[in-house]
């Protein structure tokens, strides 16, 4: 039994008529009435019994309907569920962020975002960047916001922008406004440092900047958070690297170096599964954050 003789079967119900259900569906009566025969037989039992000119459904006919009708319908919800079409996906998306990104970038264009797919029920993960692409390979997260580098070959990315990673310092008198000054290899050498930990793909690029500068750092706490990276350093614990844009903002205790001559940078990137059968819903949010996040030249 095919679901396409059971959509002829209903036709043919619904129109009363083998010719009208044939026009309905544009086939010929002949090729409507082969379907028929063949569902009969392969039930073993009659369908329709001729009345006059008519055909009339015999009760298990009746009976297959009830069925049918109820095949179709899950058949049809199958099918809107997993259709490939933006307009027509309302089941719910998954996008994962940093706390940083999500903190000082994300604001105004996720409250656009909700405003241009409000019929999209949209989840937000907080994590970092190894476990937004570990969320993306094992299919949690539809789209991610990342940091690179990061290197998956089972990824699509599509970078947006540069954010610089700045030394933090302690300040005893509280510092406003924006400066970065310049600090040398040897005073990072010789600091207290407050860092992501080893796990995170923001400690690989830190440990891989300090390997360049020949420094080894003096790392006597580590914490996921950057606000609390922050706070550590307003506090006097120690230095600390951390995203430019967690930096900026009202008075702090705390100033901003880089270091001379170098500069360490992260790229931030939309991410996604590689896919043959990508939700179009992903690729229709994805091309919207990256109009919403990418700076203007």
């Amino acid at each position: 039994m095919e679901f396409h003789q059971l959509e002829l079967f209903l036709a043919v119900i619904e129109c009363a008529s083998v010719t009208r259900a044939a026009e309905k569906v544009n086939l010929s009566p002949g090729a409507v009435s082969l379907q028929l025969h063949n569902l009969a037989a392969e039930l073993r039992t009659d369908l329709f019994v001729r009345s006059g000119k008519h055909i009339v459904p015999t009760p298990a006919a009746l009976r297959l309907a009830e069925h049918a009708r109820s095949v179709t319908a899950q058949m049809r919800q199958i099918e809107q569920e997993f259709a490939s079409d933006s307009l027509h996906d309302h089941l719910p998306f998954h996008f994962a962020t940093g706390a940083t990104a999500l903190i000082h970038q994300l604001g105004r264009p996720l409250r656009l975002l909700r405003k241009n797919f409000p019929e999209t029920s949209i989840g937000i993960t907080v994590a970092p960047t190894e476990e937004m692409v570990a969320g993306l390979l094992q299919r949690r997260f539809d789209l991610a916001l990342i940091s690179l580098p990061f290197q998956n070959d089972d990824i699509d990315v599509i970078p947006l922008f540069e954010e610089e990673l700045l030394v933090l310092k302690p300040s005893v008198r509280r510092v406003t406004g924006w400066r970065v000054g310049t600090i040398e290899p040897d005073d990072l050498a010789g600091a207290s440092l407050v860092l992501y930990p080893k796990r995170s793909n923001m400690r690989s690029m830190i440990d891989g900047f300090c390997r360049e500068l020949g420094v080894s750092p003096r790392v006597i706490m580590e914490a996921d958070d950057t606000e609390a990276m922050k706070k550590l350093v307003e506090t006097g614990f120690g230095y600390s690297i951390l995203p430019e844009f967690a930096l900026r903002g009202g008075p702090r205790f705390f100033q901003v170096f880089r270091v001379q001559g170098r500069r360490l940078a992260r790229t931030q990137a939309l991410a996604m599964a590689k896919s043959q059968h990508r939700r179009a819903l992903t690729d229709s949010i994805a091309h919207f954050l990256k109009n919403a996040l990418t700076p203007e030249k």
